[in-house]
């Protein structure tokens, strides 16, 4: 377990959306998946920012229609991102140092996974979460 890295852990293949995706068909998207965000990409596969339903619910407080909307108008920009090789204990110190719940994996600067908190938490009970399922 203490070897475990971000690929090891990650969820893939992993859902993402471009800067001009629709604020609405995100929103779509992030109620019928068991993920409350996701990263949003450019052409090459970098990542750009993360579209989260903190994110979209602060447009709809603010009076935005969604639908007027794209992931560039309303992502958090310039999101922490980490490696496929970042050991585990490294991705729980960005993660709670951060206060943040998803990390985006790259490999080459291209998105290959996320992590979310339950990966790491589940990685760290796997011997016993394995004996619940």
């Amino acid at each position: 377990m203490k070897n475990l890295k971000a690929k090891d852990i990650m969820t893939r293949p992993v859902v993402s959306a471009r800067r001009n995706a629709s604020a609405r068909d995100i929103a779509m998207q992030l109620l019928s998946g068991l993920y409350s965000g996701m990263p949003v990409t450019d052409d090459d596969g970098k990542v750009i920012g993360v579209v989260s339903e903190f994110d979209l619910l602060g447009q709809v407080c603010e009076g935005r229609e969604l639908e007027k909307l794209t992931a560039g108008d309303v992502m958090s920009k310039g999101p922490l991102s980490v490696d496929v090789n970042t050991p585990i204990q490294d991705l729980l110190n960005t993660m709670m140092e951060n206060k943040i719940v998803r990390l985006p994996v790259t490999e080459e600067g291209r998105l290959v996974g996320v992590i979310a908190r339950c990966d790491i938490l589940k990685a760290y009970m796997e011997p016993e979460f394995v004996t619940y399922m």
